[in-house]
């Protein structure tokens, strides 16, 4: 779709749908989801009030949502323990964490609680397993060179504890190179089998493998149940799922996938606030786990060392109950919201794409409540560093928040997608939020927009903080003239002060930068000193008032320029 298409498309879109999203569009929105409503009287805008109504956020999947009926459930549980923390602790904190872990084994199929722990979040769901690893390393029961497979596009803070836990103890490490976009499971399968093989070459083993559920970005919902049993076919020593997004956004049954470690949190897509998640060992009497936090509950099982590390706000890991009882006013409960969750941001999705003449970056059997949308070729994503710059845009300029992910196109590919979007969907979304955001890259478009132009703006802003800086740092000098002036004038010690010669040219190098304008404010303070407490302006023959008075207009500009900057 040409430019003249696309900026067409968005006054029509804004005459017609508008960007303000009323109680009465929310609900009409989102009343299929809902059941009992004479009795429960949901009003999903009220239980998500603390959003900032003039923001797109359609990011759900960083860091998830919580609505006002859980929130206060735990303000209630924080205020229990302000007021008696003892009695909190002693009689209240374990069997409120077992509460938590009974729901999660019923909500995730698991055979036994004791195979739940509750951790703060999946990264420390991560390092337990891979501390378990290391020490496997240390012991000699894996050797050196041995080998752990990850999939190459692995959440980087796991990837960093894969290098921090199993690198460091001897072990290599293989990352599983996937195409993007991604066309069908087999080959995702294809690329994990032929890592697997290429692990046990040199006659070594493969002890590990790390295998998300939902990759984070770009986002895609892997065939994990396949390249476990493949793993389990080829001998993989411990086989470590990564569900971050996982639990609340698509089906979890552990039994079924049958992973030795599964970990998700429950603060992305289950409504419960940060931070919490669970990790499930399918034999935690065998699997010799320890949280990497010892405290006084070290050697009692995984479970229970979790659910004491030292004295800290445990109220987000005993809310599970409330944001079930959450989720189980809408129709269908958990099973009816991923299913809405789905078909919403699919719908949203397809009509990005065909608005912006792009594609999606997986088929939509392999999306889950978020899906990965293609931007128009011509806003000139060429690095990581341009999603960075294109997000911070959109928010700053359009009040649209959404990550952006950037495809490195392969050699001879050419105006190919190469930036994609990952939105994301949750009962408060609107169509509003989606078209805000389709109007927001179509103006990009229509008026020229590049990452190129974005970069030359960060350079103004640079720009401005230097004027700024220099323009606090003519206030400072002039504070402490009138301080020291103050302090003559005490003493009687009044100088014979003249502003003669304190400007030794007629022009002004505004371009001379900070120092420039820093020595251009110095005089300025000089003179401003002089007359404002010697009311009286002693000026040689040599040097006119007008110069004066052009330095006074150019720190003017500059005050003002800052002022705007200010502002901003």
């Amino acid at each position: 779709m040409s430019s003249d298409d696309l900026s067409d498309h968005h006054h029509h879109t804004d005459e017609e749908n508008g960007t303000i999203t009323t109680t009465e569009t929310l609900n009409n929105h989102n009343s299929s989801l809902c059941k009992k409503i004479n009795l429960f009287h949901i009003d999903i805008r009220s239980e998500f009030s603390h959003h900032n109504p003039t923001v797109a956020r359609i990011n759900n999947g960083s860091f998830g949502s919580c609505p006002t009926s859980v929130i206060e459930a735990q303000q209630r549980y924080q205020l229990r323990f302000f007021q008696q923390p003892d009695d909190f602790y002693l009689n209240h904190l374990k069997p409120s964490i077992l509460r938590s872990r009974e729901a999660i084994k019923t909500l995730i199929n698991a055979n036994h609680v004791d195979e739940i722990s509750i951790v703060d979040n999946a990264t420390t769901g991560a390092a337990i397993v891979l501390q378990h690893v290391k020490w496997s390393f240390f012991e000699s029961k894996f050797n050196a060179g041995d080998t752990a497979v990850m999939l190459h596009y692995a959440y980087g803070a796991v990837k960093k504890s894969v290098e921090a836990y199993v690198t460091r103890a001897g072990g290599h490490v293989i990352e599983v190179k996937m195409p993007y976009p991604v066309t069908s499971n087999n080959e995702i399968i294809r690329s994990f089998k032929n890592a697997l093989e290429l692990g046990k070459l040199n006659n070594r083993k493969v002890r590990l493998a790390v295998i998300d559920h939902i990759t984070s970005m770009p986002s895609v919902v892997i065939p994990v149940k396949e390249l476990v049993k493949l793993c389990r076919e080829e001998g993989v020593d411990c086989i470590f799922v990564d569900a971050a997004h996982a639990i609340g956004s698509i089906e979890v049954d552990v039994q079924d996938i049958g992973a030795d470690f599964y970990t998700s949190n429950l603060h992305k897509w289950l409504f419960c606030p940060p931070s919490i998640a669970f990790l499930h060992c399918r034999n935690p009497e065998l699997s010799n786990l320890h949280h990497p936090v010892v405290s006084h509950e070290y050697g009692n099982g995984i479970a229970i060392e979790s659910s004491w590390v030292g004295t800290r706000d445990y109220s987000a890991q005993l809310v599970v109950p409330e944001a079930l009882e959450f989720v189980n006013r809408f129709e269908g409960g958990l099973d009816g919201i991923r299913k809405w969750n789905h078909e919403k941001v699919v719908e949203m999705a397809e009509m990005l794409v065909k608005v912006w003449g792009t594609n999606l970056g997986t088929p939509l059997d392999m999306c889950s409540s978020m899906v990965m949308v293609g931007l128009p070729a011509c806003l000139g994503i060429r690095s990581d560093s341009d999603t960075l710059k294109l997000r911070s845009h959109l928010r700053d300029c359009f009040k649209v928040e959404v990550p952006i992910y950037y495809r490195q196109p392969k050699d001879g590919e050419v105006d190919l997608v190469t930036g994609y979007a990952r939105i994301s969907h949750q009962i408060y979304n609107t169509v509003d939020d989606y078209y805000r955001f389709r109007d927001a890259i179509c103006n990009l478009v229509s008026s020229g927009f590049t990452c190129v132009i974005v970069e030359r703006d960060v350079e103004k802003v640079l720009l401005d903080v230097r004027l700024r800086v220099a323009v606090d740092f003519t206030i400072m000098l002039l504070l402490q003239r009138i301080k020291q002036q103050q302090y003559l004038e005490e003493k009687n010690h009044l100088p014979d002060l003249k502003v003669t010669n304190l400007i030794a040219s007629d022009e002004v190098d505004c371009s001379s930068g900070l120092y420039g304008i820093c020595c251009l404010a110095y005089k300025f303070v000089q003179l401003v000193w002089s007359s404002c407490f010697h009311n009286k302006l002693d000026v040689d023959k040599s040097t006119s008032l007008e110069i004066h008075f052009r330095q006074l207009n150019l720190l003017e500009l500059f005050l003002s320029k800052n002022k705007e900057f200010r502002a901003k």
